[in-house]
């Protein structure tokens, strides 16, 4: 008579990952990745713009540069992680993981979306070459019609970028909750 063998106490098993999205490139046929890759384009592009012009408020613009640059390399990551299948060998819950990072992305990016808007509305510019117009406020920037374009394109575009952050944690928050 053969015992049946008892499994170790010393053990730790791990529950199976979370997973709602499908792994492969069968993310990209569904609205979570193609908001992925949105938000990828469209913080480059924000990237982009911003790197384009002369920074006229350091303080303001580097944070939107970090911003930008560090959500773009964190998207392209999360992305990767999914089209090659590897969210399925890492036990997490990947819904809350999914919902925590697009909050996390969303508040990063209202705030350089802000402060992009602010560096654009606060820009003057030479009307005419005879006169300036001075905006209200305590910043000041001089720009020309090229880098003012620039930055309210970079603005609008930190805006979209928000959108699709939002609309990716709206949806992984209601993937968490089921």
């Amino acid at each position: 008579m053969r015992m049946a063998e008892t499994p170790n106490p010393a053990t730790t098993s791990f529950p199976a990952p979370t997973i709602s999205l499908p792994l492969g490139v069968e993310i990209l046929r569904t609205y979570s990745g193609a908001l992925i890759c949105l938000e990828i384009v469209f913080g480059g592009l924000v990237w982009i713009l911003v790197a384009s012009t002369n920074v006229s408020v350091p303080l303001l613009q580097g944070w939107v540069m970090f911003v930008s640059v560090t959500m773009f390399i964190c998207s392209s990551v999360y992305l990767a992680l999914f089209l090659l299948g590897l969210a399925d060998k890492i036990n997490t819950d990947w819904n809350f993981m999914d919902m925590f990072y697009h909050f996390i992305a969303l508040l990063f990016y209202f705030g350089a979306f802000l402060l992009e808007a602010t560096v654009s509305s606060a820009g003057t510019y030479q009307v005419n070459n005879t006169c300036i117009v001075r905006p209200r406020g305590n910043i000041m920037t001089f720009l020309d019609y090229r880098e003012y374009s620039i930055n309210v394109a970079a603005a609008i575009f930190a805006f979209i970028v928000t959108l699709c952050y939002g609309c990716s944690m709206f949806m992984g928050f209601r993937r968490w909750r089921k």
